[in-house]
């Protein structure tokens, strides 16, 4: 795994980094203590796993700015093996997480994210941004009037704060400003303290406790190929998202081989695995955070805060931190995309709609872009099929009927190919023209196969013309129609 990074990604952007790296490690803090409950395990877990996936992508990872930590997305995935196996499988899984993750990183599985059409990321990003905002609501309801001053203010401070000052991120002096007015006021309000109780010291390397053989394999491969699988795609997700909030590229299989190398040191240091975060990186983004430094002072001063200053940590009132919260919610949806339903093909709202629906349902990223990514491409194939036709003009002269194919033909169109021909016509001799075509699977050349085998039988002689090279090796690889002791098997035998 390469170290080295360009001098731009580490102090191009110092102020700003570290100030927005500041911002992001308060906001990781509860995050990090809810997921380690929703997994089931200590708060630590969460919180040292949050520290040593952020250190270590922002060293290793492919996608400067984007912030990488404990999830909830993962923290799901974790539930069932702690309650069966308890914390020590649950740190062996993590490591085999990683692994996994790097393994993906040298197939170059991060080229995958190229078949991901746009529809499916604006929907992703939508359901995230619905999911940040649902998961506010618990601070939100049957709580006093205190509350909703304290998230009205916080809110009015990030909105209106940039007025006045762009310098510093409005998010920080949120939380600072609520903090203070809360101790202060002695406000009876729910705080971070409430969540957990924070560590008090730094975490250690440490081997899990589990026997090293194919029994502990068979407890924890069912666990981590999901768990590797949901990081590596909301990370690639996250990257893509963080691209094109600072109009810069990313190198997908670096990061799929840092979630891998990061999640390694999860395990070793006593902490769950981990993947990006769409919300923290786009506070990240917004709050003027752009190189890797403000991925590594966000973990960092994450673990500094929680070990050396929990007692002031604990007086954050959640409420300052959901404002926070709600601003990611609102930037991140693409406000856009509903204005885009009246303009935007049929097939591509379908799309997006889809995606969001299936993520908000099952509140699973990977079940939603995979639901996205197949429809988009039965849609594609759908369309592309559309566009292939046939024509055919006959010579009298010569006793010769041409048919002239032009677009694609695969599984979608092949039906369509074969009913172009006229079988019954008496014609002495048929050509098929293929100059303007393409043939891509073996379902188009049985199409082939059988227009050529079934004009044969009526007694007509049959001529392919124009096959390009592409189509011809395929033709000629599964292409039955000079091989005649095959010919029965694609009419079956009829």
């Amino acid at each position: 795994m390469l170290l080295s990074s360009t001098r731009n990604d580490w102090i191009g952007n110092i102020r700003g980094d570290l100030l927005a790296g500041i911002v992001v490690a308060l906001a990781l803090i509860p995050e990090a203590i809810a997921f380690s409950i929703i997994a089931g395990v200590d708060p630590k877990v969460g919180l040292y796993a949050s520290f040593c996936i952020a250190v270590i992508t922002a060293f290793t990872g492919g996608r400067p700015g984007m912030i990488s930590a404990a999830t909830g997305a993962m923290a799901l995935l974790m539930v069932t093996l702690v309650k069966e196996h308890g914390l020590q499988y649950l740190l062996a899984a993590t490591l085999l997480t990683g692994v996994l993750q790097i393994i993906a990183g040298y197939l170059r599985l991060g080229e995958l994210m190229r078949f991901v059409s746009r529809s499916v990321v604006t929907g992703f990003v939508n359901a995230l941004a619905i999911l940040i905002f649902m998961a506010q609501l618990p601070e939100l309801i049957n709580v006093t009037w205190h509350v909703y001053a304290v998230t009205a203010a916080g809110l009015g401070i990030i909105y209106l704060f940039p007025l006045i000052n762009k310098t510093i991120p409005s998010p920080l002096v949120a939380i600072l400003l609520l903090t203070a007015v809360s101790v202060f006021l002695g406000l009876d309000i729910r705080t971070v303290g409430d969540l957990g109780e924070l560590p008090d010291a730094l975490p250690i390397f440490l081997l899990p406790d589990v026997p090293l053989n194919l029994e502990t394999l068979a407890i924890i491969l069912p666990y981590s190929i999901p768990l590797a699988m949901v990081g590596l795609l909301e990370s690639l997700m996250t990257a893509t998202i963080v691209d094109d909030l600072t109009d810069t590229p990313s190198d997908k299989n670096r990061e799929c081989k840092a979630q891998g190398v990061a999640n390694i040191g999860a395990g070793f240091l006593g902490g769950m695995a981990g993947c990006a975060m769409i919300g923290q990186s786009v506070i990240n983004v917004k709050s003027g955070g752009r190189g890797r430094l403000s991925t590594l002072i966000a973990g960092v001063v994450l673990l500094l805060m929680v070990v050396f200053l929990n007692d002031w940590v604990s007086m954050i009132p959640m409420a300052a931190l959901v404002a926070v919260m709600i601003m990611v919610s609102i930037g991140t949806f693409n406000w856009g995309s509903i204005k885009d339903l009246k303009e935007h093909p049929l097939s591509t709202n379908i799309v997006m709609v889809v995606t969001v629906v299936v993520v908000v349902w099952t509140h699973n990223l990977a079940y939603g872009v995979v639901a996205g990514v197949l429809l988009a491409a039965l849609f594609f194939a759908n369309k592309v099929g559309h566009f292939m036709y046939v024509s055919s003009e006959f010579d009298d002269s010569e006793e010769t009927r041409t048919y002239k194919v032009i677009g694609q033909v695969f599984f979608t169109s092949s039906e369509k190919f074969l009913a172009s021909f006229d079988f019954k016509e008496a014609v002495d001799h048929v050509v098929i023209d293929l100059t303007r075509a393409h043939f891509w699977d073996i379902t188009a050349v049985g199409a082939l196969d059988k227009a050529v085998i079934k004009f044969r039988r009526e007694g007509a002689k049959v001529d392919i013309i124009g096959l390009n090279e592409a189509s011809e090796t395929i033709v000629d690889r599964f292409g039955v129609h000079d091989k005649p002791e095959e010919i029965e098997k694609v009419l079956g035998g009829h």
